[in-house]
């Protein structure tokens, strides 16, 4: 076997067609490897991929104004659907408040929530190992069903799904902060970006982040009629809190309780309803209230106060002191750089009829309104942001790891050739690393992206590779200078003798690396050091010896 394999390397190394053939097959295989992340996508990358959790949270959010009846009939209408899931433990339903903390929460925000119009439903599931789908798949599947029956119900309804971060935390997968100094319009950009948002495919759960400006009543005291009337303003100010908000009117003491027990009164729950949501509802129901003076008489407290339809004042959110909002969206089951790219040359190609834009470094935008010269900045961030950094620093470490061992070479061979051999041989492992996605993508249910954790594996593989060239170099060496053996000779000879210690490390590699490659998170790490192994034997034992046979070894070795 070992002659064989030598005789094979001599014959291959000194046949012009062999040697053109290999090398082609090799630039061929780098081409096309390369193509399949981009422009075909047929291998996609993401920060990282789902990550299977043993709970989740739904999130609905109703109209501003809305009542707590309303929220509830929404939140029934969601936990019909959960209750129809087998894998569904329990859940818990928080109306008009948000869940206790936990991480995923924190991040969003969940704390801030107190209003009638919001609800979190709480879903815990069986324990991961004892189910077939995960988590992810799960929201997928259910997210299109119940937002279409549930977010109907009532106009301006959104329902939108939160899982536990996987990795860094963040506001969401794709966040577009918008910036400026005026409110208006900020509002109206925002707007305009939530619509791109929601017909850009693989995004859901679009929301902006602001209050909505809705129609609203407040209620004027006329001190003068209330003088007259022989009534006071804390008579009037307390009688409207009873009747809608309730308060406390009297204690009752316990013997099984230390501390006095407050007795609340308000209206039911029938009599604080409006009939419309009109100027004339609330005069009819304040009509209905009366106040007693000292002299027994009874007034209405519609004779003592005005009504005056205002708009509400929307909360105005800043960030490091600046005016902004920030619409945000999930991605359903896709990496978030291709939505983003999708949604950014959208923005380019049909924002220009108002505003000029100016491209701000890689992919934020600046907006000029061409009527009033306000200026607008749209920053991206949130975990599409947070993709592109480790992308970037990870591919800066994997180019610094690679001159810093071609500066090594240099030193140690004092030769730009053979260090320039050893540099290839360690990148064509590239190519294992992205074939390797793209098989498992096929054996797998949901897609198999190229991560973070990937291009670690793949920083990790420079060194294996390099090792592999580094040793053959010096044992060719070694031959043509103790043996005086010819430079074919000592390579194909070199080759098939380090070929078995190769393969015995690149099976160590392969097998522990096995035990990677069905986790969630460390899955792209044992797959590029699995077919990224596979590709450095191959480059090792096939291109190298090639690339060693072209250069002129006898002056490298100072042999002459």
């Amino acid at each position: 076997m070992f002659k064989k394999f030598q005789n094979a390397v001599f014959n291959g190394i000194q046949s012009p067609t062999k040697r053109k053939l290999i090398l082609f097959a090799t630039l061929m295989a780098f081409i096309l490897s390369v193509l399949m992340i981009a422009p075909t996508k047929i291998v996609l990358a993401k920060m990282l991929p789902g990550k299977n959790n043993d709970t989740f949270t739904i999130y609905t959010t109703l109209a501003e104004g809305s009542s707590i009846q309303q929220t509830k009939e929404v939140t029934e209408c969601v936990a019909d659907f959960i209750k129809k899931e087998k894998e569904v433990q329990d859940f818990e339903v928080f109306l008009g408040m948000g869940a206790p903390l936990d991480f995923a929460g924190l991040i969003k925000g969940s704390h801030f929530k107190n209003s009638e119009n919001v609800a979190e439903i709480v879903v815990n599931l069986s324990k991961k190992h004892n189910r077939d789908e995960p988590s992810y798949l799960m929201v997928q599947r259910m997210r299109p069903d119940i937002q279409k029956s549930c977010a109907s119900i009532y106009d301006k309804t959104t329902i939108s799904f939160v899982e536990p971060p996987a990795g860094p935390p963040v506001m969401a997968a794709i966040v577009a902060e918008i910036y400026g100094n005026d409110a208006n319009g900020i509002r109206e950009l925002s707007n305009r970006v939530e619509g791109v948002f929601k017909s850009t495919e693989g995004l859901v759960d679009v929301e902006i982040m602001q209050d909505e400006i809705y129609d609203t009543f407040e209620v004027e005291v006329d001190s003068t009629k209330v003088a007259l009337s022989g009534v006071n303003v804390k008579q009037l100010n307390d009688i409207l809190y009873l009747a809608f908000e309730g308060m406390q009117i009297a204690v009752k003491n316990s013997d099984i309780v230390n501390d006095q027990i407050p007795i609340y009164l308000s209206l039911s729950k029938e009599s604080k309803k409006f009939s419309k949501k009109d100027i004339n509802a609330i005069k009819a129901k304040l009509s209905s209230l009366k106040l007693m003076n000292k002299k027994g008489m009874m007034t209405p407290i519609t004779e003592l106060v005005t009504i005056v339809p205002k708009k509400s004042n929307p909360m105005i959110m800043s960030k490091n002191l600046h005016q902004m909002t920030n619409v945000i969206a999930e991605t359903d089951m896709v990496s978030q750089v291709y939505p983003l790219i999708e949604a950014r040359d959208t923005i380019l190609n049909t924002f220009s009829d108002k505003y000029n834009i100016e491209k701000i470094g890689l992919f934020n935008l600046k907006l000029t309104d061409k009527n009033s010269k306000k200026i607008y900045k749209l920053i991206w961030d949130g975990e599409m942001e947070v993709t592109l950094d480790t992308f970037v620093e990870l591919g800066a470490a994997f180019i610094a790891a690679l001159v810093l061992i071609f500066l090594l070479m240099v030193i140690y061979y004092k030769s730009y050739a053979l260090s320039g051999i050893i540099l290839l041989g360690s990148f064509l492992s590239i190519i294992g690393v992205i074939i390797g996605h793209w098989i498992m993508d096929l054996f797998t249910a949901d897609t198999f992206f190229l991560t973070a954790t990937s291009l670690i594996g793949f920083i990790a593989l420079i060194g294996i590779s390099s090792r592999n060239s580094l040793l053959l170099i010096d044992f060719t060496a070694s031959l043509m200078k103790e043996r005086k053996m010819d430079k074919a000779e000592a390579i194909a000879y070199a080759t098939a003798t380090r070929a078995k210690p190769i393969f015995l490390t690149a099976a160590a590699i392969i097998l522990a690396s096995t035990l990677l490659a069905g986790d969630a998170v460390f899955g792209g790490l044992g797959v590029a050091l699995i077919f990224g192994t596979v590709a450095a034997v191959i480059a090792s034992l096939m291109v190298v010896p090639i690339l060693l046979y072209k250069a002129d070894l006898k002056r490298h070795f100072n042999l002459d």
